[in-house]
């Protein structure tokens, strides 16, 4: 019985890996992170140094958890800037640090794979490991209830909550019936958004993973690079990675491209389960008047009610997506700090971040545009 770490998931068949899976979560599949790894999106050059636990009986994989090792707390989500910057000034090393999480993928799911006696053996050896490679702490962000579970058995894991905006699907038949829950302001100010695109002579179509040609993933890539650009920034994923996914699993990929006068002018990223509806990456070429709302919000809800999906998680932040009716959403991430006087500061800290951000989800709730009583 051994806990490993492997610095590439090509040390792991596809087959054995995915096999540890509960469900069909797309970001948590062989094809997905070893496409960033191989695309050169994560490495070390790129601060995500692949550092994958398992856990092995017996020459048998029996559990992992998927993780890197980070010199910097960029493209995570979870914020520890803070906790970083309080450490340097007290002359604490707090990089590098390990972490658990799918890269530049604010998703929650699961991250603890396998066995639940395997797993827990994997978390127990886990302090050990840290301090013997010098390493400040872990940290896994996103956790499902399961992992949330295990997690909470164990000694010296501190919890953490976030809040995200996520939009249901109860069985609509078709988006007027979305609009109809609505109050009536908010049904008209939807209503005018998606009137003033379509004025523009602007239509959607949408393909899945199989259906792209490179010439139109050069587009995905180029809007999804171009978002970044504006603020001055390079992009986290290669163009590369768009290419491998669409090799390995074009079944989880669906793309909506918005076109005028047969042109694309903008497209939303997505993957999808059996469940759910994941926006991940959108951009635009030309600029149009609430295009960003029709693409990443409204395209995506009537493509969940066509297909029957229960769930569309459009991204990590937004308050704006409360009055077009997605729901506050606690998140959960885990905290294991070595440093003894940080891990008692952290938990304080923590302890009244929890309160206010579960204050905030009650209070935000009090935002959603859905009828009170309101005749349709």
């Amino acid at each position: 019985m051994s806990l490993s770490f492997l610095s590439s998931l090509a040390a792991v068949s596809a087959a054995d890996w995915d096999a540890l899976l509960p469900d069909k979560a797309p970001f948590l599949r062989h094809a997905f992170l070893h496409s960033l790894e191989e695309s050169g999106s994560v490495g070390a050059e790129s601060g995500w140094q692949p550092q994958h636990l398992v856990w092995q009986e017996q020459g048998h994989l029996r559990a992992a958890l998927p993780g890197y090792l980070k010199n910097h707390s960029w493209g995570e989500y979870v914020f520890d800037h803070s906790w970083a910057d309080a450490c340097h000034r007290a002359g604490i090393r707090y990089y590098p640090k390990w972490l658990g999480a799918v890269p530049f993928t604010p998703v929650s799911g699961p991250r603890l794979l396998g066995e639940t006696s395997a797993l827990k053996a994997l978390l127990g050896a886990l302090p050990d490991a840290l301090a013997q490679r010098g390493l400040s702490g872990a940290h896994i962000n996103f956790t499902d209830r399961h992992s949330d579970d295990l997690l909470a058995t164990q000694s010296g894991w501190l919890p953490r909550l976030g809040c995200q905006y996520h939009w249901h699907n109860p069985g609509y038949r078709d988006f007027q019936d979305f609009l109809d829950t609505l109050m009536s302001r908010k049904r008209k100010q939807i209503r005018k958004e998606r009137e003033q695109v379509a004025a523009n002579g602007i239509t959607f179509h949408w393909l899945s993973g199989g259906e792209l040609s490179e010439a139109q993933w050069d587009f995905v890539y180029t809007c999804y690079a171009n978002t970044y650009a504006v603020r001055g920034q390079l992009p986290y994923l290669t163009r590369d990675f768009f290419s491998l996914l669409a090799e390995r699993m074009p079944d989880a990929i669906r793309v909506v491209f918005a076109q005028r006068e047969a042109q694309p002018v903008a497209m939303a990223f997505s993957l999808v389960s059996d469940d759910t509806l994941y926006g991940r990456y959108w951009g635009c070429l030309a600029e149009f008047d609430r295009l960003h709302f029709e693409t990443c919000f409204w395209q995506g809800m009537e493509f969940a009610i066509a297909h029957g999906l229960r769930h569309f998680d459009a991204g990590a932040q937004g308050e704006h997506k409360l009055v077009r009716g997605f729901e506050p959403i606690i998140t959960h991430s885990w905290h294991y700090l070595r440093h003894e006087g940080l891990r008692e500061a952290v938990g304080d800290f923590l302890q009244q971040e929890r309160a206010g951000i579960q204050q905030w989800a009650e209070e935000a709730r009090r935002a959603l545009p859905y009828r009170r009583g309101e005749q349709a």
